[in-house]
């Protein structure tokens, strides 16, 4: 045994066995994530069951599970039973999205042929069966032909609300926000006083003007609203109820019955799509990402704008510059300790000097017209940025300064023997070689940073941005507004919806989403690096 002990074998295999510990646990997260994740947008049968006493129920079959004997009436127990989820969506009829059904009290279960999955703005998903479609209180059509008549309606309707859709949000907006800035002028110049009368009247007159720009606008979408407001689709449920749909609060329909595998892929590909591209509906249960997507991707890149300068300025000092002491010493120290503060102090420090001193000191000395509605004296995306830049920052500084000291002692004397200065030294030949261990905790800053909620969620960021930080407005980057990020999204959806079970797709999907876009930031900046170390491993590594 001490033979074993002294040659280090059994430290090896421990350590071997660590990192393959940790690497299966690892791998099993990733994987149950993706399980879940991956097949949420796939468009399952429609199962009609039914009750002995007559009742029915229409939706997806999702888990199954052993009924216990516990459970069980007495005359059933010693046999097996089994229980399973059904999603029967209706929840403007049934007030639920879910019910579980037990296999002893059915008498059928099938699949009809044309039963219809109908995907809707509001109360989820609806099942049943095309009956008719209505103009006001008028049938105009049934039957057979009704499904085609509504596929040409429904597409109609869509094009719509898009254009309703693309005239708020563009149009409505620009001219919503002009006026705003003007009325803010307005209450500057009265704040400063002196003689602007005459310019005060005319950018009232610009006001009215862009009000009637507005008015116009609003007519047209009025217009445009008018053109699906009396169509109504009629859809026979389960339970023998019928229900009237506006056809404008659908958005797409299909009969996943009827669909084959590769109609079934295009349906899968098409509600990835709006995942990944569309606004969240629905408190944030149904619909698309991409507002948190965005919002994630552009707070890490300031975050990373701000914590590799400071931390790599910060690293070089210490180890090229400082004179090595005790001072150095604490200041390695407190480094080293402040990596391990828990985020929400962090949170609470970017709240109290971001937010409240500098951001209340800004609109003070710049927006004194706008208060008290603060304009930088509130959470926004820059004060949420370099908090998580304070949060990343130790790591780039040790990631740096163990980098430095990875270059060879020799270059230095070469560089400095031809001739050259420190500072030429340290920018020119240390700082290159030292790239690729640079990078390393850049990686590291980024992978930390864009998973952390505990900071957002008192320094800028919320459930529902209506505005993106970067649009067509002047001055095009607006780093004071709040924003959307998909670890607070993850966590609003998992723990603060209404509908958990409804919520629950989404949460795997919106993880699946976030480890891709660590990961594919991370690969970026691992290619950068691995270019970077061939490049120098010459003279360095």
């Amino acid at each position: 045994m001490k033979k074993i002990l002294q040659s280090g074998d059994l430290f090896l295999w421990f350590t071997g066995a660590a990192l393959g510990t940790i690497i299966l646990l690892v791998s099993g997260l990733l994987f149950i994530v993706g399980l879940n994740g991956a097949g949420v947008f796939w468009p399952s049968n429609l199962a009609l069951v039914q009750y002995a006493d007559g009742r029915q129920w229409l939706g997806e079959i999702g888990s199954e599970e052993i009924i216990p004997q516990s459970n069980l009436p007495e005359n059933l127990r010693g046999d097996d039973h089994t229980r399973f989820q059904m999603k029967i969506g209706n929840r403007d009829v049934y007030g639920v999205d879910f019910k579980w059904i037990n296999d002893y009290e059915l008498t059928e279960l099938r699949y009809p042929e044309n039963a219809i999955a109908l995907e809707r703005r509001e109360y989820g998903n609806l099942y049943g069966f095309l009956e008719s479609i209505k103009e006001s209180d008028r049938i105009i059509v049934q039957g057979e032909e009704a499904l085609t008549t509504f596929e040409s309606l429904l597409e109609k309707s869509n094009d719509v609300f898009e254009q309703r859709t693309r005239l708020e949000k563009s149009e409505v907006g620009a001219v919503n926000f002009q006026i705003e800035q003007l009325r803010l002028t307005i209450k500057k110049l009265e704040y400063e006083g002196g003689h602007a009368a005459d310019e005060i009247t005319a950018i009232q007159n610009s006001i009215q003007t862009l009000q009637r720009q507005y008015e116009t606008l609003r007519e047209s979408i009025d217009e445009l609203n008018s053109k699906t407001a009396s169509t109504y689709v009629v859809f026979k449920i389960a339970d023998g109820s019928t229900k009237e749909i506006p056809i404008s609060k659908i958005i797409r329909f299909y009969k996943p019955n009827q669909m084959n595998g590769i109609e079934k892929l295009q349906y899968y590909a098409a509600k990835i799509w709006e995942f990944l591209a569309d606004d969240p509906r629905e408190s944030n249960t149904e619909g698309g990402v991409f507002p948190a997507i965005f919002g994630t991707v552009m707070m890490v890149l300031i975050m990373t704008l701000v914590v590799v300068p400071f931390g790599v300025m910060a690293a070089v000092y210490l180890r090229e510059y400082a004179k090595q002491g005790v001072l150095v010493r604490l200041i390695r120290i407190a480094v080293n300790n402040l990596a391990g503060v828990p985020s929400i102090v962090f949170g609470i420090f970017g709240l109290g000097f971001f937010v409240y001193v500098c951001g209340g000191t800004i609109d003070q000395l710049f927006y004194p017209e706008r208060l008290p509605s603060p304009t930088w004296g509130t959470g926004g995306i820059l004060w949420a940025s370099l908090t998580l830049s304070l949060l990343t920052i130790p790591v780039v500084i040790v990631a740096t300064e163990e980098a430095i000291s990875a270059v060879p002692k020799g270059v230095r004397d070469g560089s400095m023997a031809l001739g050259a200065t420190k500072w030429q030294t340290t920018w020119r030949v240390v700082l290159p070689a030292s790239t690729p261990g640079i990078l390393t905790g850049v990686i590291l800053s980024m992978a930390r940073g864009a998973g952390e909620v505990a900071p957002l969620m008192i320094t800028g960021v919320v459930k529902l941005a209506p505005n993106l930080p970067i649009d067509q407005i002047w001055p095009f980057v607006h780093l004071d507004r709040k924003f959307m990020h998909l670890g607070f999204h993850i966590y609003d959806v998992g723990f603060q919806s209404p509908n958990v079970e409804a919520a629950k797709p989404m949460v795997f999907m919106t993880a699946l989403l976030l480890i891709a876009i660590v990961l594919l930031l991370n690969l970026t900046a691992i290619i950068i690096r691995a270019r970077l170390r061939k490049k120098y491993q010459s003279s360095a590594f």
